[in-house]
C-alpha cells in the first residue's frame, strides 16, 4: 500500500494541470494513466513520416486557461498558424472565401461584396458578433436557456448565412450539425474565434499535453496504470492498492460514470478525421475549406500547409473531418475532388481516425460548470465538467485542483487562470 497526499486518476489536459497546480504547492501527487503517454483525446502518431493527430484538433491562443497551464514554461511550442477565414464551396461549384475583416483588411471588401448570402445578411453577423464581443464571457456564459439555433434566429441569422456558412463551420466544433448546443457556449466559441489565432504546434497537438507533463514533479505521473475501483481515500490498480486524502477522477466521461458510480455522463458525439496524400496540394493556404451544399464532409485543410512539419519535405497533408463514425473512404475522396476541385484518384489514404467519443454534448439548459467536488474527498474533473473544449478541461482541471486544496486546508491557487 502507497499512500499520498492526492491521487489523479487520467493525465489527460484537465488531470495534467490539477496535478501541475497541487503539485506546485508542494503536495505529494501520484497522477495514475493507463495509456503509453499523457494527453487523453489530445495525441500525435507518426505514419512513414507524417505527423497525424488522433482526430483534427487545433490550439486557440484566445483561451486564457491555455496560457495559464503553460505560464513560466520558456520553451515555444511553435505554433503554426491556420488563415483566420473559410473557403467554402457552394452548390453550383463555386468556392467563395471569407476572412475575418479584423485580422484581414486587405480582404475585407472581397468578403464583403461576395455573393454568397446577402449583403445584410453580413451586416447582421456583424453586428452580433460585436454582440458577443461587448458582452462579457460570464454575461454569455449565462445564457443557458437557449440553443445556438435560437440564438441565431433571435438575432436574425438564418436562410443562406446559417445553412451555408455557419452551420458547416459551427458543426465540426460542435460536433453536431443541427445547432441544439448551448447558446452560452457557442458565444463563448464565437468569441474565441474572433480573437484568437487557431494553431497546431510544428510538432503535433500531442506536444501540447507532453509540455504540460514536463512540468509535473519527478515521478509524479505514472504511466500504463488502469485503474479498476475507486474508493473515498483508495484507488486500486493491477499493482496493487494506492491510499490518499484527496482522489481526483480525470477521466474520459464513460470512465469516470465507471469509477464514480451515479455521475451524470453527458452523450458524447462521435468524429471521424480521414488523412489523404495528394501528390500535388490541392490548395497554398491554410484555409478551412467548408461546404455549403451539406455534404458529408464537415471540413477540410491542407495541415501541411499550416504546419510543414506534418509532412516530409515535398509532400502534402490532407485533414478532413465527417461527423459521426467512419464512412466509405471512396464517399469522402469524391466529396473532397468536389470542394477542392481537383481530380483525387490518385490520393494515397494514408490513415482515418475513428473518435467515438470525441466530444461531450452541451445542450440548452446545462449549466456552465457542473461541481467537481462530490464529497468524501472524491472530486471529478473535465471537459465534461465544463465547456466541451480545452479551455474547459484546463478549467475543470484548475477548479478541481483549487477544491482539493481547500478541502485539505490550503488556501486556493492565486491567480491561476
Amino acid at each position: 500500500m502507497t499512500s499520498h497526499d492526492v491521487i489523479v486518476v487520467g493525465a489527460g489536459l484537465a488531470g495534467l494541470r490539477a496535478a501541475q497546480l497541487l503539485g506546485r504547492r508542494g503536495l505529494d501527487v501520484a497522477l495514475l494513466e493507463s495509456a503509453d503517454r499523457p494527453g487523453g483525446r489530445i495525441a500525435t502518431d507518426v505514419v512513414d513520416g507524417f505527423r497525424l493527430d488522433r482526430g483534427f484538433q487545433v490550439l486557440n491562443t484566445s483561451y486564457p486557461a491555455l496560457r495559464a497551464a503553460l505560464r513560466g514554461r520558456p520553451e515555444p511550442l511553435s505554433l503554426r498558424a491556420f488563415e483566420p477565414g473559410a473557403a467554402i464551396r457552394a452548390d453550383d461549384g463555386a468556392l467563395h472565401t471569407f476572412a475575418n475583416p479584423a485580422r484581414r483588411p486587405s480582404l475585407a471588401w472581397a468578403t464583403a461584396t461576395d455573393g454568397l448570402f446577402p449583403l445584410l445578411d453580413k451586416a447582421k453577423l456583424v453586428a452580433w458578433t460585436a454582440r458577443v464581443l461587448a458582452t462579457s464571457p460570464r454575461r454569455s456564459a449565462e445564457r443557458i436557456d437557449r440553443s445556438a439555433a435560437q440564438e441565431l434566429a433571435a438575432a436574425g441569422l438564418d436562410g443562406p448565412v446559417v445553412e451555408r456558412f455557419l452551420r458547416p463551420f459551427l458543426s465540426g466544433v460542435l460536433g453536431e450539425s443541427a445547432l441544439t448546443t448551448s447558446a452560452a457556449y457557442v458565444r463563448l466559441v464565437w468569441r474565441s474565434f474572433a480573437l484568437g489565432t487557431i494553431a497546431v504546434p510544428g510538432a503535433g497537438m500531442g506536444a501540447f499535453p507532453a509540455r504540460l507533463a514536463a512540468t509535473l514533479p519527478a515521478g509524479a505521473l505514472r504511466l500504463g496504470q488502469r485503474v479498476s475501483d475507486v474508493r473515498p481515500g483508495v484507488v486500486h490498480t493491477a499493482d496493487g492498492e494506492l491510499t490518499a486524502r484527496a482522489v481526483v477522477v480525470a477521466t474520459d466521461p464513460t470512465t469516470a460514470g465507471r469509477l464514480l458510480p451515479g455521475l451524470d455522463v453527458p452523450h458524447l458525439y462521435a468524429l471521424t478525421t480521414y488523412y489523404h496524400v495528394p501528390p500535388v496540394a490541392p490548395a497554398r493556404s491554410p484555409l478551412l475549406h467548408l461546404d455549403a451544399a451539406g455534404g458529408p464532409v464537415t471540413n477540410t485543410v491542407v495541415l501541411s500547409a499550416a504546419a510543414p512539419e506534418y509532412a516530409p519535405a515535398g509532400q502534402a497533408l490532407v485533414s478532413s473531418t465527417v461527423l459521426g463514425g467512419a464512412i466509405d473512404e471512396a464517399v469522402v475522396r469524391r466529396e473532397l475532388a468536389r470542394l477542392y476541385d481537383v481530380p483525387t484518384d490518385d490520393w494515397a489514404h494514408l490513415h482515418t481516425s475513428e473518435i467515438r467519443e470525441a466530444l461531450p454534448a452541451f445542450p440548452a439548459g446545462r449549466p456552465l460548470r457542473s461541481d467537481v467536488a462530490l464529497g468524501d474527498g472524491l472530486f471529478v474533473a473535465g471537459d465534461h465538467r465544463d465547456t466541451p473544449s480545452q479551455q474547459g478541461a484546463l478549467v475543470s482541471g484548475r477548479r478541481a485542483a483549487e477544491a482539493v486544496l481547500a478541502s485539505l486546508g490550503a488556501p486556493a491557487t492565486s491567480g491561476a487562470a
